[in-house]
């Protein structure tokens, strides 16, 4: 293999921009790892730890772009190098199209005078200041931006408080807002259920489900993962919280998180009591008394938080959620009966591979009790750490959007390869039970996923019956069928595969450690 890297001087894209780049040089023929990163020093750390740091890019800056490539034996690097050149190029011209770019807050106002929101995403050293000249001139902010210093996100959120204005983010990857999907988000039904969401993936989730079900969402507010911690305060949550109270159109609100602090909560269950709204909370991995004194109906997975939302939403009695539940959860005992009689005494493990986090972090509480020594890079109740996240170990949760993973690559709902490797490699150890698998869909993510993954499928199949062993894939598809990728397309096609598709990552969760745990 041949490890070149190449400095693009004071070059500054978006993050958005970066993973279009990185996407496309990961597709050129003969390179086999890429990476595209703004030169600060945690990302050359993580170029050293993945193989990809080479002299040559040392000396980058922050204000600097690194590319970094591993090249198969005999490719041309000249030549690989002159296309990745012709890639920039490919995207300044798109930058700056035939229309005025604005270059700042001012600027675009004059061309947008009517704008009442900023989205951000610039590099998290200059995003706070952004921000908080948005919040000057009046505007709600969506702050996709992480890195951002946290005392710069109390500053942002005390100050929208003040204004009555939102700061969604940092590093707020969705939200549905007037029934516009932002960032990582999906079509869905207007209606009358309000989110309030410390969590991107976890918005989607809710939101994907209470569409599916004939129900509508009024407003997703999204706060980032910081802002339920102590040190921010839940300034964002709370103040959603409180909009979603006033607003005419939201009867029913859902909170999801995972567990806030534990002064947090108590500001929640406060402002919780002048609300006379049903209110439904998720906090996952919360102890089932979390909100036992409170007025706010808790739920303990993201389906089911779904479901209590839709039962009020549609004056059903809520009660019955639980009986549909366990109706299905005799359903997937049948079906993992079924899966488990034709694995061979060998496979052992769940292999769990996820473009969400949230989904990695309910699958980890969903195995509790249930499957001894699971192991993640994210590990999440009583999960352990991974020595080596590149490496399984027994039952293995994987969250394949972790910085590790990600460093100068998009998004794996966006770029499928680091997720193919892998589940090729799962498929040839022979101790794998089942492979357990997500796909998002919507605007954000890969727009034809079917040809990404279907592929893959058809050469696992391929492998196992070489060597003379089946492996069932389990899978969840986050998504409706008005997005542009059209979630009935996609479970079409999957299970014509043989894929077994269930309604919701918790009961794909479920599926999969049935299996096991019925082998």
């Amino acid at each position: 293999m041949n490890i070149i890297g190449i400095i693009k001087k004071g070059e500054y894209y978006d993050s958005i921009s970066i993973m279009l780049i990185a996407k496309h040089i990961s597709e050129m023929e003969g390179v086999v790892d890429s990476a595209v990163v703004v030169g600060t020093k945690e990302n050359k750390s993580i170029l050293t730890s993945s193989g990809l740091m080479t002299p040559d890019v040392q000396p980058a800056g922050e204000m600097d772009l690194i590319v970094a490539l591993k090249l198969k034996n005999g490719i041309d690097s000249k030549n690989v190098l002159s296309k990745i050149d012709e890639i920039f190029k490919a995207m300044k011209k798109s930058d700056d199209g035939e229309n005025f770019t604005p270059q700042s807050i001012n600027g675009a106002l004059n061309v947008l005078p009517d704008a009442n929101m900023a989205m951000i995403s610039v590099a998290g050293r200059y995003a706070g200041d952004v921000a908080m000249k948005s919040l000057q001139h009046g505007l709600h902010v969506m702050l996709f931006s992480d890195n951002v210093p946290i005392e710069k996100e109390i500053e942002l959120k005390k100050f929208a408080r003040e204004k009555n204005l939102f700061v969604m983010g940092p590093d707020c990857g969705t939200a549905i807002i007037n029934d516009i999907p932002l960032a990582f988000a999906n079509v869905v039904n207007r209606g009358h259920i309000g989110i309030v969401a410390a969590s991107g993936t976890g918005l989607q989730e809710v939101s994907c489900l209470i569409s599916n079900a004939g129900c509508g969402i009024s407003q997703a507010i999204g706060t980032g993962g910081r802002d339920v911690k102590k040190e921010v305060g839940g300034i964002m949550f709370i103040e959603g919280m409180k909009a979603l109270a006033a607003d005419p159109n939201t009867d029913v609100i859902l909170l999801v998180s995972k567990p806030p602090a534990t002064e947090i909560v108590e500001k929640i269950i406060s402002v919780a009591r002048g609300i006379k709204k049903p209110i439904v909370g998720v906090f996952l991995s919360a102890s089932p008394k979390l909100l036992e004194r409170s007025n706010i109906r808790q739920a303990l997975t993201l389906e089911e938080a779904a479901m209590l939302s839709v039962a009020y939403s549609k004056k059903e009695n809520a009660s019955a959620v639980t009986d549909v539940l366990k109706k299905r959860e005799a359903e997937i005992i049948k079906t993992a009966k079924k899966e488990a009689a034709k694995l061979s005494s060998a496979q052992k493990y769940l292999r769990a591979l996820y473009s969400g986090g949230t989904f990695c972090d309910e699958a980890q509480l969903l195995c509790q009790n249930i499957l001894d020594e699971v192991y993640s890079n994210i590990p999440f109740g009583s999960s352990k750490k991974l020595k080596n996240s590149w490496k399984s170990e027994k039952h293995t949760i994987l969250d394949l959007g972790d910085d590790e993973f990600t460093v100068g690559k998009p998004h794996p709902m966006i770029d499928y390869s680091t997720r193919k490797k892998r589940i090729l490699a799962e498929a040839n150890n022979p101790e794998t039970a089942v492979i357990l698998l997500d796909i998002v869909l919507g605007y954000g993510s890969n727009m034809n996923p079917l040809a990404e993954i279907i592929p893959v499928i058809k050469e696992v199949k391929k492998i196992t019956a070489q060597q003379k062993r089946y492996v069932p894939i389990v899978c969840s598809v986050t998504g409706t069928d008005k997005d542009p990728q059209n979630r009935a397309a996609v479970v079409t096609a999957l299970e014509a595969e043989g894929v077994k598709v269930m309604e919701s990552n918790a009961a794909a969760s479920r599926l999969a450690m049935s299996i096991i745990f019925n082998h």
